[in-house]
């Protein structure tokens, strides 16, 4: 009974290790992946398929493009995927191959060894304007009163549409483009106290699509008023300010002033506190005095005599 197990369990074992490799004309060949289809979120596409299985052994495969221009005048003529070939793994990022917005077909096979399965190729053309697209994720914050606002990078094809505005009736809704993520971006000054919004949305001009509008998020800067000490201490400092900057001023002028032109100083004995035609006067009566007074001692020696 044990054996008959151990029998029919090697059998199995067997049956199931020579599943994947088929005999054709004598010859073991790899069977084609299955199940091929493409996954595009946000321009960024990937083609997928059922992996070929092999018990203890990498299965390498490779993947092939053929845009609209080689399908309609080189059909022969398959281009090898620049990421994945070949690849280990059952998936391929063929963003960097879908270059224009024409249908794409595309196809894959399997390699072991020497061995080489055919091509299974996807059963529709793919198109990247068939893509879907999300909103970005947003990072807003506050800077003092100042919107800020930090869209997620989706890529150079990407441009953003920000709709904002202030959460009251009636309030005008305003509209600004950005043209890339990753960078904060202000939209506008908010009023203390009140609640400002913003949603946003997606476009790429290359398919001319555009994504839904992202969820609405608010923001509220709480009213803020100066304290009173700090207001009166700004206008002392002004205060000062004025009067202390034109004194430095006239302080500095002075100080130039006399270091480049001093005064100098005269001893009272050589300044002259009358006028010269004064001074002349005076001296001339002096003369006229002193020859008066020395004719009348000589005429009194006389006398004497």
């Amino acid at each position: 009974m044990v054996l008959e197990e151990i029998e029919t369990s090697l059998i199995m074992w067997f049956s199931y290790a020579l599943i994947p490799c088929l005999l054709v004309d004598g010859v073991a060949v790899l069977p084609a992946p299955q199940n091929l289809s493409v996954q595009s979120t946000n321009m960024k596409h990937v083609l997928t398929w059922s992996p070929v299985i092999v018990p203890e052994e990498i299965i390498h495969y490779s993947v092939e493009y053929q845009g609209e221009y080689e399908s309609l005048y080189m059909s022969h003529i398959w281009i090898p995927s620049s990421w994945c070939s070949p690849t280990q793994g059952p998936e391929c990022d063929i963003t960097d191959d879908i270059t224009a917005t024409v249908p794409y077909s595309l196809r894959v096979r399997a390699t072991l060894g020497s061995l080489t399965s055919a091509w299974s190729t996807l059963k529709h053309p793919f198109n990247r304007n068939s893509t879907i697209l999300t909103p970005p994720g947003m990072e807003i914050t506050k800077d003092g009163f100042h919107l800020v606002i930090k869209l997620e990078d989706l890529g150079p094809q990407f441009e953003f549409f920000v709709a904002y505005w202030k959460r009251e009736p009636g309030a005008k809704e305003h509209v600004k483009m950005v043209r890339r993520g990753g960078i904060p971006v202000h939209l506008e000054t908010m009023e203390p106290g009140a609640a400002h919004c913003v949603k946003v949305r997606t476009f790429v001009k290359a398919i001319g699509r555009h994504s839904a509008f992202s969820q609405t998020e608010c923001v509220k800067v709480q009213g803020e008023t100066l304290p009173l000490a700090l207001a009166l201490f700004s206008f002392v400092g002004f205060m000062l300010i004025l009067v202390v900057v034109p004194l430095s001023i006239w302080k500095m002028g002075r100080l130039l002033q006399h270091s480049c032109c001093p005064v100098v100083m005269l001893p009272d004995t050589l300044k002259i506190t009358s006028s010269p035609q004064k001074l002349i006067s005076c001296r001339r009566e002096e003369v006229e005095a002193c020859v008066a007074a020395g004719l009348s001692s000589e005429a009194l020696l006389r006398a004497w005599i």
